[in-house]
């Protein structure tokens, strides 16, 4: 047994003492990957977390196929699954050129086309987290992180084109960038971004929505970049 398994196995043992969910594993195994306590290529054994956890191979199966659909975990044909590789800097560009082509002009069709509900909506989402995580752990930033997935996904369905919110939905860009690196006051930041995309959208400003998101994202981008000067990524 590796060293990294044997802390991965410790991890896990610190789950409520009761029938353990394909939850419970999922967000667990989640966070070591996001926390890089399981490094990019290390293997994922299915029999060994049975064996170790003392449950049934049915969650950890589970989770599992959730983590290869975020793009967390590969599964390889008879060798089983591994943690993925983090963004490359080329990646990590490839994915904000896309996010700047796709975004803005969604919060642009959201102003023009948000009804009374559709704005109470919106709005309601970026009341529902307003805390500052306290220290750059993703436990701390796990429920900013699905705040920022479901606020920039709400923009999207709100512009009327599913295809466009699928397809973004798809590249799971925020589970990722978050991967890479939190802390620093980037949640304070996002959160002031957010708002201002909001305060756009609600006044029915297509153009000043849309210039609100690509300040966001452009601002998002500059945050993140210089982690690709450090090695390893930092997180504080």
């Amino acid at each position: 047994m590796t060293d990294a398994h044997v802390g991965l196995a410790g991890q896990l043992a610190r789950l409520p003492q009761r029938q353990v969910l394909s939850d419970d594993v999922y967000e667990t195994v989640k966070g070591l990957i996001m926390d890089s306590v399981v490094e990019p290529g290390t293997r994922l054994n299915i029999d060994a977390l049975t064996r170790e956890l003392g449950i049934s191979q049915t969650p950890i199966r589970e989770s599992l196929a959730r983590l290869e659909s975020d793009g967390l975990v590969i599964k390889e044909p008879l060798r089983g699954y591994r943690v993925s590789s983090r963004l490359t800097r080329e990646e990590f560009e490839d994915l904000f050129e896309y996010r700047l082509h796709i975004e803005p002009w969604a919060a642009g069709r959201a102003a023009e086309r948000s009804g009374t509900d559709d704005l109470a909506r919106l709005k309601a989402e970026m009341l529902s987290y307003t805390d500052v995580p306290d220290r750059p752990a993703y436990e701390s930033y796990r429920a900013m992180a699905a705040h920022d997935q479901r606020f920039h996904d709400l923009v999207l369905e709100l512009s009327g084109n599913e295809t466009a919110r699928l397809s973004f939905q798809r590249t799971h860009c925020h589970l990722h960038l978050f991967r890479l690196y939190y802390g620093g006051g980037i949640a304070t930041k996002a959160l002031r971004e957010h708002k201002a995309v909001v305060t756009a959208v609600r006044k029915g400003e297509p153009e000043e929505a849309a210039a609100a998101m690509r300040s966001h994202i452009e601002a998002s981008r500059a945050r993140l970049r210089p982690i690709f000067d450090q090695d390893p990524p930092k997180t504080d």
